[in-house]
């Protein structure tokens, strides 16, 4: 069976293993003649100690201050070595139904790529691993990219 991947979908957080994650899905589009789709999803609620909270205005802010400059990043890497079918995208909500329903549906995405683990452990042991809930809840095939050993030192 021969498979083909012409939209691929990576979240970044920031952390060594979704730029990894992002970094390997610019190789699997290339071989594809794809596209990649890099997403940051600010998520706008917080932990707090009666549950959740809403983000203020002015974290908000930050935060997509910080988004941009991360999917910034992603291209400037994309451009230094020479892929350019790259689509930059923050986006506000929960990241695991970003990446399992709304972006693969808008976007056509045929392959989900997400680093194994990220950057908030707080919000894994609350909420669950996001890599977990994408492998059960994807439309496509998804492959999790686990640390190299660079990156886990």
């Amino acid at each position: 069976m021969d498979q083909t991947y012409q939209t691929v979908l990576v979240g970044v957080d920031g952390s060594s293993q979704a730029n990894e994650a992002f970094e390997k899905a610019v190789e699997v589009a290339r071989r594809n003649n794809g596209r990649v789709l890099v997403v940051k999803v600010i998520e706008q609620q917080v932990p707090s100690t009666m549950g959740f909270a809403p983000l203020g205005e002015s974290v908000l802010a930050q935060e997509e201050k910080d988004a941009n400059e991360l999917i910034q990043e992603c291209k400037d890497y994309a451009a230094s070595v020479s892929f350019e079918n790259i689509e930059g995208l923050v986006v506000y909500g929960s990241t695991k139904t970003a990446l399992t329903a709304e972006l693969p549906e808008k976007y056509g995405v045929d392959l989900i790529m997400v680093g194994q683990s990220g950057l908030n452990a707080v919000e894994r042991f609350i909420t669950g691993s996001v890599a977990s809930y994408v492998i059960r809840q994807a439309p496509c095939d998804v492959l999790i990219i686990t640390p190299s050993k660079e990156s886990e030192s």
